[in-house]
């Protein structure tokens, strides 16, 4: 399975849509081994579950992340794991571990760059 975490310099990041870059890693069971590191196309709403899926990604992870992300990712088959924080390839690992579970927080409310 595939892990994306939403990354800014090897961190997770709190505002999955800004993220610098997703870091990707193929789950195993000792573990994450990273695969890629793919820089953030631009967040436009609904593209980046859509970007995601393309590249065959299961679980994304992340600090926060808003309801209509959340919404996309599973109807997409993707779950989705908020409230991370740290290292990226430390978040990985403990998910793959099954060490990392949801906090299930969503933002309901967070300005956008742009406004």
């Amino acid at each position: 399975m595939k892990i994306a975490v939403a990354s800014d310099g090897g961190q997770v990041t709190q505002h999955f849509g800004y993220c610098q870059e997703f870091i990707i890693y193929r789950g195993e069971k000792e573990g994450a081994v990273k695969e890629e590191t793919v820089p953030n196309p631009g967040h436009r709403p609904g593209f980046l579950p859509n970007f995601l899926h393309d590249r065959g990604v299961g679980v994304i992870i992340s600090g926060g992340m808003g309801g209509g992300a959340v919404d996309i990712f599973r109807e997409k088959g993707i779950e989705v794991v908020t409230g991370a924080q740290g290292s990226a390839d430390q978040a990985a690992a403990d998910y793959a571990l099954g060490k990392l579970e949801s906090a299930g927080t969503v933002c309901q409310e967070h300005s956008h760059h742009e406004e």
